[in-house]
């Protein structure tokens, strides 16, 4: 399957394609990483357009503590950045829709930039997350990730200024990620409305997809965002509470499967 791209055929929107891709985050190893392998199969099959599986570190800047909880459940239990590349190379080729990784910079510098980029690319992933790297820094890490035909998705937020927010979607690859919010991820009761306006400013200067993460959590949001002209939409505390808060794994997949569904049914 090739890595181009992780939201295909989407742009433009003349084009009269108006499907929106619905993209779940959960972390690897979070209760265990046999579970998992299961709920990435789980979410494949409720309909995910692209999976981000965020890799767990000890010190996620970017996530809430929902998600900086269930990282350390992972961390706890052992899960290390060659497990979950184990896993992944074992499940990739049961998926139909692409994975993209996520992961902040340090476990990529601590292996090397060049040799991480080959391990992600061997294991069967599409595309790479790395929230903590600011735009000027990820020209060694864009060029690596090119070479191994990796999309290196970059981030832009409501305070990011216009030029640089034209930088940045022009560097990005795969989808560009808008953040929906100041702060760190984490459901939220309401998606701020600056978002419409920050999709259309987006929009002026690219026609590559765009995908609205961080806060989002029910159907409501979902149609909401969707009918501001996002291109995807990003769902992850609410995912990774499902799953790694639950009285058993067998509870955790089951109640991960309801939720998909339920935000997979709120799409266009």
């Amino acid at each position: 399957k090739s890595a181009r791209v992780l939201i295909p055929s989407i742009r433009p929107r003349r084009m009269a394609i108006l499907m929106i891709a619905f993209i779940p985050f959960i972390v690897a190893g979070d209760p265990d990483l046999a579970t998992t392998a299961k709920a990435l199969k789980v979410l494949d099959a409720c309909g995910s357009d692209v999976i981000e599986l965020g890799v767990p570190y000890s010190d996620p800047l970017a996530d809430g503590p929902v998600i900086q909880a269930s990282a350390t459940r992972a961390l706890t239990k052992g899960t290390t950045f060659e497990d979950v590349i184990s896993m992944v190379k074992e499940v990739v080729p049961e998926l139909s829709c692409p994975l993209a990784l996520f992961t902040y910079y340090n476990p990529i510098l601590k292996r090397g930039v060049a040799n991480f980029m080959s391990v992600v690319k061997e294991a069967g992933v599409h595309g790479l997350v790395v929230p903590d790297v600011p735009l000027e820094e990820t020209d060694i890490l864009r060029s690596e990730a090119a070479k191994n035909n990796l999309e290196l998705v970059l981030l832009t937020t409501p305070t990011t200024p216009t030029e640089r927010m034209e930088r940045i979607t022009k560097a990005s690859e795969g989808f560009v990620y808008l953040v929906s919010t100041t702060g760190v991820t984490g459901t939220r009761a309401n998606v701020s409305f600056k978002v419409e306006a920050l999709l259309k400013e987006i929009k002026q200067v690219t026609d590559k997809a765009v995908a609205v993460g961080f806060g989002v959590s029910t159907p409501e949001q979902v149609k909401q965002i969707a009918g501001w002209g996002a291109d995807g939409v990003i769902v992850g505390s609410a995912m990774v509470r499902q799953l790694g808060e639950s009285g058993s794994p067998e509870e955790g997949l089951k109640k991960l499967e309801e939720l998909a569904k339920s935000l997979k049914a709120a799409f266009p």
